[in-house]
Protein backbone atom coordinates (compact mmCIF):
# COMPACT_ATOMS: atom_id res chain seq x y z
CA UNK A 1 0.00 0.00 0.00
CA UNK A 2 1.26 3.36 -0.97
CA UNK A 3 2.52 5.53 1.72
CA UNK A 4 0.24 8.81 2.61
CA UNK A 5 2.34 11.73 2.45
CA UNK A 6 1.67 15.15 3.92
CA UNK A 7 3.47 18.35 3.10
CA UNK A 8 4.05 20.52 5.74
CA UNK A 9 4.46 24.06 4.52
CA UNK A 10 3.02 26.45 2.04
CA UNK A 11 5.84 28.14 0.35
CA UNK A 12 7.45 27.79 -2.86
CA UNK A 13 9.10 24.66 -2.59
CA UNK A 14 6.20 23.02 -0.36
CA UNK A 15 4.33 24.03 -4.08
CA UNK A 16 7.16 22.04 -5.77
CA UNK A 17 7.26 18.75 -4.05
CA UNK A 18 3.51 18.99 -3.77
CA UNK A 19 3.92 19.20 -7.94
CA UNK A 20 6.30 16.33 -8.24
CA UNK A 21 4.10 14.09 -5.86
CA UNK A 22 1.37 14.02 -7.34
CA UNK A 23 3.36 12.63 -10.52
CA UNK A 24 3.26 9.53 -9.29
CA UNK A 25 0.57 9.27 -6.09
CA UNK A 26 -3.35 9.91 -6.15
CA UNK A 27 -3.93 12.13 -3.37
CA UNK A 28 -1.72 13.92 -0.55
CA UNK A 29 -2.15 16.00 2.52
CA UNK A 30 -1.06 19.36 2.97
CA UNK A 31 -0.60 21.58 5.51
CA UNK A 32 -1.06 25.39 5.17
CA UNK A 33 -1.69 27.70 8.07
CA UNK A 34 -4.58 30.27 6.69
CA UNK A 35 -7.65 28.82 5.79
CA UNK A 36 -7.98 31.72 3.21
CA UNK A 37 -5.39 31.06 1.83
CA UNK A 38 -7.14 27.43 1.29
CA UNK A 39 -9.76 28.71 0.00
CA UNK A 40 -8.22 30.76 -2.85
CA UNK A 41 -6.06 27.56 -3.58
CA UNK A 42 -9.35 25.78 -3.83
CA UNK A 43 -11.18 28.51 -5.77
CA UNK A 44 -8.29 29.16 -8.41
CA UNK A 45 -6.26 25.54 -8.14
CA UNK A 46 -3.02 27.31 -7.43
CA UNK A 47 -1.40 28.36 -4.50
CA UNK A 48 -2.02 31.81 -4.61
CA UNK A 49 1.24 33.36 -2.88
CA UNK A 50 3.83 31.20 -4.70
CA UNK A 51 4.20 29.69 -7.74
CA UNK A 52 0.82 30.62 -9.27
CA UNK A 53 1.35 28.75 -12.60
CA UNK A 54 1.75 25.94 -11.51
CA UNK A 55 -1.98 24.02 -11.96
CA UNK A 56 -3.52 21.27 -9.31
CA UNK A 57 -6.40 19.04 -8.82
CA UNK A 58 -7.56 19.97 -5.77
CA UNK A 59 -8.90 16.36 -5.74
CA UNK A 60 -5.82 15.13 -5.20
CA UNK A 61 -5.52 17.53 -2.03
CA UNK A 62 -6.54 17.05 1.59
CA UNK A 63 -5.94 20.35 3.39
CA UNK A 64 -5.72 20.85 6.87
CA UNK A 65 -4.93 24.17 8.60
CA UNK A 66 -4.40 22.00 12.22
CA UNK A 67 -0.17 20.66 12.18
CA UNK A 68 -1.27 17.88 14.53
CA UNK A 69 -4.33 16.32 12.48
CA UNK A 70 -2.31 16.58 9.00
CA UNK A 71 0.26 14.25 10.70
CA UNK A 72 -1.96 11.97 12.18
CA UNK A 73 -3.55 11.14 8.90
CA UNK A 74 -0.26 10.74 7.13
CA UNK A 75 2.70 8.40 6.78
CA UNK A 76 5.50 10.02 5.51
CA UNK A 77 5.99 13.76 6.53
CA UNK A 78 7.49 16.11 4.45
CA UNK A 79 8.69 19.89 6.13
CA UNK A 80 8.92 22.22 4.39
CA UNK A 81 8.42 25.68 6.33
CA UNK A 82 11.68 27.95 7.57
CA UNK A 83 12.98 26.92 10.01
CA UNK A 84 12.34 29.88 12.26
CA UNK A 85 8.56 28.84 12.64
CA UNK A 86 9.38 25.03 12.96
CA UNK A 87 9.09 24.99 16.68
CA UNK A 88 6.06 27.02 16.84
CA UNK A 89 4.54 24.78 14.34
CA UNK A 90 5.39 21.97 16.27
CA UNK A 91 4.34 24.27 19.72
CA UNK A 92 0.99 21.78 20.43
CA UNK A 93 2.67 18.26 19.25
CA UNK A 94 3.21 16.01 21.73
CA UNK A 95 6.30 12.51 21.41
CA UNK A 96 2.92 10.26 20.99
CA UNK A 97 2.02 11.95 17.68
CA UNK A 98 4.85 11.34 16.09
CA UNK A 99 5.48 7.57 16.93
CA UNK A 100 5.96 5.61 13.79
CA UNK A 101 6.24 8.70 10.92
CA UNK A 102 8.28 9.23 8.84
CA UNK A 103 9.54 12.56 8.77
CA UNK A 104 11.93 14.29 5.87
CA UNK A 105 13.13 17.56 6.33
CA UNK A 106 13.41 20.03 2.90
CA UNK A 107 13.88 22.82 5.00
CA UNK A 108 17.73 23.59 5.12
CA UNK A 109 18.12 25.45 7.92
CA UNK A 110 18.51 25.22 11.61
CA UNK A 111 16.06 25.16 14.38
CA UNK A 112 16.95 28.81 15.96
CA UNK A 113 15.64 27.89 19.52
CA UNK A 114 17.44 25.03 20.18
CA UNK A 115 20.69 25.68 17.74
CA UNK A 116 19.89 22.18 16.13
CA UNK A 117 19.66 20.74 12.38
CA UNK A 118 15.95 19.28 12.03
CA UNK A 119 16.89 15.95 12.28
CA UNK A 120 18.89 15.96 15.88
CA UNK A 121 15.57 18.86 16.57
CA UNK A 122 13.60 15.67 15.60
CA UNK A 123 15.20 13.67 18.06
CA UNK A 124 16.19 15.48 20.62
CA UNK A 125 12.71 17.15 21.36
CA UNK A 126 10.56 14.40 19.80
CA UNK A 127 12.37 10.93 20.33
CA UNK A 128 11.87 10.12 16.67
CA UNK A 129 14.31 7.58 15.83
CA UNK A 130 17.11 8.46 13.30
CA UNK A 131 16.29 5.96 10.91
CA UNK A 132 12.70 7.51 11.06
CA UNK A 133 14.51 10.75 10.24
CA UNK A 134 16.07 12.05 6.55
CA UNK A 135 16.74 14.94 4.42
CA UNK A 136 15.63 16.16 0.99
CA UNK A 137 18.27 18.34 -0.78
CA UNK A 138 19.48 19.86 -4.10
CA UNK A 139 20.72 21.02 -6.08
CA UNK A 140 17.10 21.96 -7.69
CA UNK A 141 15.51 25.45 -7.13
CA UNK A 142 11.75 25.56 -6.97
CA UNK A 143 11.08 27.54 -9.78
CA UNK A 144 12.68 25.30 -12.09
CA UNK A 145 10.75 22.70 -10.84
CA UNK A 146 7.46 24.59 -11.78
CA UNK A 147 8.66 24.97 -14.79
CA UNK A 148 9.97 21.33 -15.64
CA UNK A 149 13.31 22.23 -16.23
CA UNK A 150 15.73 19.14 -15.69
CA UNK A 151 16.41 19.09 -12.13
CA UNK A 152 17.81 16.59 -8.97
CA UNK A 153 17.78 16.02 -6.03
CA UNK A 154 19.43 13.62 -3.04
CA UNK A 155 16.97 11.72 -0.50
CA UNK A 156 19.12 11.19 2.46
CA UNK A 157 18.26 8.30 5.46
CA UNK A 158 19.96 6.04 7.46
CA UNK A 159 16.99 3.55 6.47
CA UNK A 160 17.49 3.42 2.62
CA UNK A 161 14.62 2.08 1.89
CA UNK A 162 12.42 4.83 3.48
CA UNK A 163 14.80 7.24 0.87
CA UNK A 164 14.29 5.18 -1.95
CA UNK A 165 10.32 5.03 -1.41
CA UNK A 166 10.21 8.85 -1.19
CA UNK A 167 12.70 8.99 -4.09
CA UNK A 168 10.69 6.98 -6.03
CA UNK A 169 7.81 8.87 -5.21
CA UNK A 170 9.61 12.14 -6.66
CA UNK A 171 10.95 10.62 -9.82
CA UNK A 172 9.27 11.69 -13.10
CA UNK A 173 10.61 13.31 -16.63
CA UNK A 174 11.90 16.87 -15.27
CA UNK A 175 13.12 15.12 -11.84
CA UNK A 176 15.78 12.62 -10.86
CA UNK A 177 16.94 11.69 -7.82
CA UNK A 178 19.55 9.72 -5.71
CA UNK A 179 19.79 7.71 -2.11
CA UNK A 180 22.52 8.65 0.53
CA UNK A 181 22.58 7.50 3.23
CA UNK A 182 25.03 11.06 5.08
CA UNK A 183 22.23 12.66 6.93
CA UNK A 184 24.18 14.82 8.95
CA UNK A 185 26.54 16.15 6.14
CA UNK A 186 23.79 16.75 3.51
CA UNK A 187 21.97 18.76 6.42
CA UNK A 188 24.65 20.69 7.51
CA UNK A 189 26.22 21.39 4.19
CA UNK A 190 22.17 22.71 3.12
CA UNK A 191 22.21 25.05 5.96
CA UNK A 192 26.11 26.39 5.09
CA UNK A 193 25.66 26.73 1.33
CA UNK A 194 22.57 29.38 2.12
CA UNK A 195 25.46 31.00 4.64
CA UNK A 196 27.93 30.91 1.49
CA UNK A 197 25.14 32.09 -1.08
CA UNK A 198 24.31 35.21 1.09
CA UNK A 199 28.29 35.70 1.52
CA UNK A 200 28.51 35.99 -2.34
CA UNK A 201 24.92 38.01 -2.84
CA UNK A 202 27.19 40.83 -0.37
CA UNK A 203 30.25 40.41 -2.62
CA UNK A 204 27.84 40.79 -5.67
CA UNK A 205 26.68 43.85 -4.06
CA UNK A 206 29.76 45.51 -3.23
CA UNK A 207 30.07 45.50 -7.46
CA UNK A 208 32.46 42.39 -6.98
CA UNK A 209 32.91 40.27 -10.18
CA UNK A 210 32.37 36.66 -11.46
CA UNK A 211 36.47 35.90 -11.16
CA UNK A 212 36.15 36.39 -7.06
CA UNK A 213 32.98 34.83 -6.70
CA UNK A 214 34.32 31.83 -8.39
CA UNK A 215 37.54 32.07 -5.72
CA UNK A 216 34.41 32.46 -2.91
CA UNK A 217 32.90 29.76 -4.08
CA UNK A 218 35.79 27.35 -4.21
CA UNK A 219 37.34 28.13 -0.93
CA UNK A 220 33.56 27.59 0.17
CA UNK A 221 33.43 24.28 -0.45
CA UNK A 222 36.59 23.65 1.81
CA UNK A 223 35.24 25.49 4.76
CA UNK A 224 32.76 23.13 4.21
CA UNK A 225 34.59 20.02 4.09
CA UNK A 226 36.12 21.10 7.14
CA UNK A 227 33.10 21.67 8.86
CA UNK A 228 31.24 18.44 8.09
CA UNK A 229 34.03 16.33 8.76
CA UNK A 230 34.44 17.41 11.94
CA UNK A 231 30.87 17.58 12.95
CA UNK A 232 30.03 13.65 11.52
CA UNK A 233 33.45 12.52 10.39
CA UNK A 234 32.81 9.51 7.64
CA UNK A 235 33.67 9.21 3.40
CA UNK A 236 31.98 11.36 1.63
CA UNK A 237 32.33 12.87 -1.81
CA UNK A 238 32.08 16.84 -0.93
CA UNK A 239 32.52 17.24 -4.76
CA UNK A 240 28.80 15.25 -5.33
CA UNK A 241 26.16 17.29 -5.96
CA UNK A 242 24.04 17.24 -2.45
CA UNK A 243 27.02 19.47 -1.34
CA UNK A 244 28.65 20.99 -4.04
CA UNK A 245 26.12 21.11 -6.63
CA UNK A 246 23.89 22.52 -4.20
CA UNK A 247 26.36 25.28 -3.12
CA UNK A 248 26.80 26.21 -6.56
CA UNK A 249 22.99 27.15 -7.67
CA UNK A 250 22.24 28.41 -4.25
CA UNK A 251 25.32 30.77 -5.12
CA UNK A 252 25.13 31.81 -8.62
CA UNK A 253 21.27 31.51 -8.81
CA UNK A 254 18.94 34.29 -10.26
CA UNK A 255 16.52 32.55 -8.00
CA UNK A 256 18.47 32.16 -4.59
CA UNK A 257 16.89 34.30 -2.06
CA UNK A 258 19.89 34.16 0.45
CA UNK A 259 22.01 35.56 -2.37
CA UNK A 260 19.27 38.10 -3.31
CA UNK A 261 19.37 39.08 0.53
CA UNK A 262 22.80 39.01 0.15
CA UNK A 263 23.24 41.17 -2.71
CA UNK A 264 20.73 43.95 -0.63
CA UNK A 265 22.88 43.94 2.39
CA UNK A 266 26.09 44.90 -0.14
CA UNK A 267 24.34 47.29 -1.44
CA UNK A 268 24.18 48.77 1.78
CA UNK A 269 20.54 48.00 2.48
CA UNK A 270 20.31 47.03 6.63
CA UNK A 271 19.34 44.02 7.45
CA UNK A 272 15.63 44.58 8.68
CA UNK A 273 14.82 46.39 5.92
CA UNK A 274 16.30 43.97 3.32
CA UNK A 275 13.79 41.71 5.03
CA UNK A 276 11.03 43.55 4.78
CA UNK A 277 11.90 43.93 1.09
CA UNK A 278 11.73 40.22 0.60
CA UNK A 279 8.62 37.85 0.21
CA UNK A 280 10.39 35.03 1.33
CA UNK A 281 12.65 33.96 4.33
CA UNK A 282 16.68 34.04 3.61
CA UNK A 283 17.22 30.73 5.65
CA UNK A 284 20.96 32.02 5.77
CA UNK A 285 19.91 35.11 8.12
CA UNK A 286 19.47 32.94 11.19
CA UNK A 287 21.76 29.92 10.14
CA UNK A 288 24.78 31.98 10.29
CA UNK A 289 24.45 32.88 13.81
CA UNK A 290 23.10 28.76 14.79
CA UNK A 291 26.33 28.01 12.68
CA UNK A 292 29.05 30.53 14.71
CA UNK A 293 27.44 29.33 17.67
CA UNK A 294 27.97 25.57 17.22
CA UNK A 295 31.65 26.32 15.83
CA UNK A 296 32.59 27.36 19.27
CA UNK A 297 32.60 23.76 20.19
CA UNK A 298 34.57 22.91 17.10
CA UNK A 299 36.33 25.44 16.51
CA UNK A 300 36.72 24.91 12.67
CA UNK A 301 38.41 27.80 10.24
CA UNK A 302 35.01 29.33 8.84
CA UNK A 303 36.48 32.69 7.38
CA UNK A 304 33.57 32.95 5.75
CA UNK A 305 30.62 32.09 8.11
CA UNK A 306 32.58 34.43 10.61
CA UNK A 307 32.69 37.63 7.81
CA UNK A 308 28.72 37.08 7.51
CA UNK A 309 28.37 36.61 10.69
CA UNK A 310 30.01 40.03 11.72
CA UNK A 311 28.45 41.97 9.10
CA UNK A 312 24.49 40.70 9.47
CA UNK A 313 25.11 40.47 13.52
CA UNK A 314 27.74 42.75 14.68
CA UNK A 315 27.17 45.60 12.01
CA UNK A 316 30.37 45.48 10.41
CA UNK A 317 31.00 47.10 7.79
CA UNK A 318 30.83 44.94 4.53
CA UNK A 319 33.06 46.46 2.31
CA UNK A 320 35.73 45.98 4.73
CA UNK A 321 34.59 42.74 6.30
CA UNK A 322 34.74 41.01 2.75
CA UNK A 323 38.34 43.05 2.06
CA UNK A 324 39.68 41.27 5.45
CA UNK A 325 37.87 38.06 4.51
CA UNK A 326 39.66 38.52 0.44
CA UNK A 327 43.21 38.23 2.08
CA UNK A 328 42.33 34.87 3.75
CA UNK A 329 41.10 33.15 0.68
CA UNK A 330 43.71 31.77 -2.27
Amino acid sequence: MAPRIAIIGSGSWATALAKLLLNNTSKINWFIRKQEDIDLFKEHHNNPKYLSSVEFDISKITFFTSVSECIKNSDFIILAIPSAFLNTSFADLKEKDLVGKIIFSAIKGIVPEHNLIVGEYLNTVYNVPFQNIGVITGPCHAEEVAMEKLSYLTIASQNTENATTLSNLLNCRYLKSSVSDDIYGTEYSAVLKNVIAVAGGICHGLGYGDNFLAVLVSNAIQEIKRFVDEVHPIDRDIKASAYLGDLLVTAYSQFSRNRMFGTMLGKGYGVKRAQLEMNMIAEGYYAVKCVYEINKKYNVHMPITNAVYNIIYKNKDAGKEITELSNLLS
